[in-house]
């Protein structure tokens, strides 16, 4: 069977009704909608209920805002640091090992326990995290972000108008 062989089943589909051309036919003059009044006319815009507050009124809308300034880390335990059996820790190797992405700021949190010394580079340590690591013998070393995080505060804000 080929695509021009398909046909529809019998009386599956069927005319599109032609109306309002004059008076002759049944469909004419009114061409289906009745005499006067509103709906008779093009006049309704979309989403109208006769004067009741529409459906997209009623709905309640989004609260808050999304914050510009937030900073996203991604999370790496150090767990995940052990597993990986290497002592000196840096972007490039969580990376390649698909801990992180490329352009990710990475965060090293204190989930699980250190036995080697590590030397972990990252754009953040949470407290229990950096304890850990200088408790075994490791370094951290915290990487500069590669942005500023707030705009420069300009000198013109509070001057009176």
């Amino acid at each position: 069977m080929k695509l021009h062989d398909l046909k529809s089943p019998e009386g599956s589909t069927h005319r599109k009704k032609i109306v309002g051309r004059g008076i002759g036919g049944r469909g004419g003059k009114t061409a289906g909608r009745g005499t006067k009044g509103q709906k008779a006319r093009r006049s309704i815009p979309a989403g109208f209920e006769g004067g009741q507050l529409p459906l997209l009124q009623r709905i309640p809308k989004l609260k808050g805002f999304t914050n510009p300034f937030r900073v996203e880390y991604t999370p790496v335990n150090l767990d995940a640091l052990v597993v990986l059996g290497v002592t000196d820790i840096n972007l490039d190797v969580l990376v390649s090992r698909g801990l992180a992405r490329k352009k990710d700021l990475v965060k090293i949190l204190g989930r699980g326990t250190l036995n080697t010394a590590l030397n972990v580079s990252a754009h953040g340590f949470s407290a229990s995290a950096k304890a850990a690591i200088e408790a075994a013998g490791g370094t951290t070393t915290e990487l500069d972000k590669p942005f500023s995080v707030r705009p420069p505060a300009s000198g013109n804000q509070h001057q009176n108008r």
